[in-house]
């Protein structure tokens, strides 16, 4: 619409504005025009008056030519300049002419336009050369002498109405014709850029998916052209959409197939790894129970060494299935952190006093540099984390120094474990963090660990918001280094050695529900060495029967967490409770490490041991049940 109005518009104000300025100058020409005639008739009429000083006369002339339309005032003045004549008002605003001057003049204001005319004696031509010779030498060769001056006073009124009007018609001449290029712009438009926009419409839809758009014909020639070119183009895409959409479906169908189908096989194997593990803690929780009261006989030297080499044995399979526990507990989620703020240092001479006596039979110097440092973490995890990588180090290094150092970076500290090991390459420095990966150890040799150790470093670092690195490089050692809030020290008391020998179990009357009979056989015989008097069943009926027989309560009740039919052993200890009062202390044992099964006996606030269970937690846990007010 622009283009079409504006040249129209353009050329509209510049004929008006050319044909105003003409006539508004042949107005103003014609004004001056008729008031120099006004003012040449008046002088020439009054010359005889002026010349004899006929002030009657000239008054008579001057009020005559009042009479004229848009004269205002008229003054005759002689040569010396004095009034001889006045007649109207005339504007007091103007100059007057100056004295004895020969000089015709107009002078204009807004509203008024003032004529000056001399006043000259007429000549006369007489057919007597003589004569005529003589009045030239009378009057002299040069401009006749002045008699004076008429002044008349002309109103623009009409010519400044007149200029007005021809602007109003300018401008209202402008309007129409801006008024009739809109109108063509817009008939323009609704001709040529109205299918413009259809299409452009068309093509949006098409672009948000609507393939069915089409256009109908409009117009001819390029336009026609490009709305049969769109068209085109929305059927090869619909049928483009719609090939694609099948692929899709049945793309999405075999994927939802495959997936359905490793959902099932991932449920089989969950249910496989489930029933396996279940099923493997249950022999070794009963084969470390035997041991540990085959432990507690005296032997002779070579079945000593036999029991001990048994007993390492089955260490190694415990504690290969409490990393596996602990990998579990972390990835589901269940593990819940406790913070708070602890000196290092007590931290480091324990992890420095487990491992020195794997340090006696090679030729290694592990070394801890003292710390005045506090940080503010969880104390159970990070002795883990750290004990993890001091042995790690002391695993892949075979002679040489491991050092653990503490620095102050900030509000944080960065604790350092530097050996000079094998080392490790820098493409396989996030490799080491995963599962059972032992880049050292292809033969999967058991003293160099179960590739979990990092694993669980990882985890825990995760789990508490730690920086976990790593710099190493091959056949230089390793630097594993973690970075740990700082914290100002306080009032601190060092926690018990953990492995505090418990209290007397003598007497302490246990009730023990455990379906398996060679893991009821191994507790029911363990829990007898200890002094225990134990009453066991596979279920809670037949305990709570034998105890009614027997006219005994128990003071302390174990269950598996998986009895047969639908209870199990969180159910037991209910039933039990209910009977014999809600303080009885309760613990739960079971093979099943899902995270479920830890929810539920947190949700009953009820301590559980993992199978298979080592004897000396298992007697720690007795004696802080049995004896609370004791600190173990």
């Amino acid at each position: 619409m622009l283009v079409a109005v504006l040249p129209t518009l353009v050329l509209a104000i510049v004929l008006t504005a050319f044909y105003t300025g003409s006539r508004v100058t042949d107005h103003r020409e014609a004004h001056v025009a008729r008031g120099q005639a006004f003012a040449r008739q008046l002088a020439a009429a009054s010359e005889y008056a002026v010349f004899s000083g006929n002030r009657e006369s000239l008054r008579r002339l001057a009020g005559a030519m009042l009479a004229e339309t848009d004269v205002l005032g008229v003054m005759i003045i002689d040569r010396n300049g004095d009034a001889l004549a006045q007649s109207g008002q005339l504007d007091a605003t103007l100059p007057l002419p100056p004295r004895a001057a020969w000089t015709r003049g107009l002078v204009t204001a807004s509203g008024t336009l003032r004529v000056i005319e001399p006043v000259l004696p007429t000549s006369l031509d007489l057919d007597d050369g003589f004569d005529g010779a003589a009045l030239d030498t009378l009057s002299g060769a040069g401009t006749p002498p002045m008699l004076g001056t008429v002044v008349v006073d002309i109103s623009r009124a009409q010519l400044n109405a007149r200029q007005n009007e021809l602007l109003v018609i300018g401008s209202a001449a402008i309007l129409m014709v801006l008024i009739g290029s809109l109108v063509l712009a817009h008939y323009m438009s609704r001709g040529v850029t109205g299918p413009i926009r259809r299409v452009a419409s068309a093509v949006e839809r098409i672009g948000r998916g609507q393939f069915s758009a089409r256009l109908s014909d409009i117009g001819g020639g390029t336009l026609r052209t490009l709305a049969e070119g769109v068209n085109q183009m929305a059927a090869k895409l619909a049928s483009a959409h719609e090939d694609m959409s099948r692929q899709i479906a049945d793309a999405t169908a075999e994927l939802r197939a495959r997936k359905d189908e490793a959902e099932r096989a991932t449920l089989s194997k969950s249910r496989f790894l489930a029933a396996a593990s279940h099923d493997l803690r249950q022999p070794m929780h009963a084969l470390g129970l035997f041991i540990a009261e085959l432990s507690q006989h005296t032997h002779a030297p070579a079945s000593r060494r036999l029991v001990e080499r048994i007993a390492a044995s089955a260490e190694a399979m415990e504690n290969l299935l409490d990393s596996l526990l602990d990998i579990s507990k972390l990835d589901a989620g269940v593990l819940e952190p406790h913070i708070s703020v602890f000196p290092l240092q007590p931290i480091l001479d324990r992890i420095a006093a487990e491992q020195r006596p794997r340090l006696g039979t090679q030729d290694l110097l592990l070394r801890t540099r003292p710390t005045p440092l506090w940080v503010e973490s969880d104390p159970v995890l990070f002795e883990r984390i750290i004990g993890n990588l001091v042995s790690n180090a002391v695993r892949y290094t075979r002679k040489g120094h491991i050092l653990v150092a503490c620095r102050r970076r900030g509000e944080r500290v960065r604790i350092e474990v530097r050996d000079n090991g094998v080392g490790i390459a820098a493409e396989a420095h996030e490799i080491i963090f995963q599962e059972f990966i032992q880049l050292d150890n292809p033969a999967r040799s058991r003293d160099k660990g179960l590739g979990l150790g990092l694993a669980i470093v990882r985890r825990l670092t995760d789990l508490l918001g730690h920086r976990l690195a790593v710099r190493s490089r091959p056949g230089r050692g390793s630097v594993f280094a973690i970075e740990v809030p700082v914290a100002q020290p306080v009032e601190y008391a060092e926690p018990g050695e953990t492995c505090r020998q418990p209290g007397d179990l003598a007497g302490i009357r246990v009730a023990l529900v455990d379906d398996d009979p060679l893991a009821q056989s191994g507790m029911r015989s363990l829990l007898t060495s200890w002094g225990c008097e134990v009453t066991a069943g596979s279920d809670i009926e037949s305990v709570l029967e034998t105890l009614a027989r027997s006219g005994h309560e128990p003071q302390l009740i174990i269950s598996d967490y998986r009895l047969h039919g639908n209870s199990n052993g969180i159910d037991a200890i209910r039933v039990t409770r209910a009977r014999y009062g809600e303080n009885l202390p309760a613990a739960l044992i079971s093979g099943d490490t899902a995270p479920e099964t830890l929810r539920l006996a947190q949700g009953e606030s009820l301590a559980l041991l993992h199978k298979p269970v080592r004897p000396a937690r298992l007697r720690a846990l007795l004696n802080r049940l049995s004896h609370p007010e004791r600190d173990f």
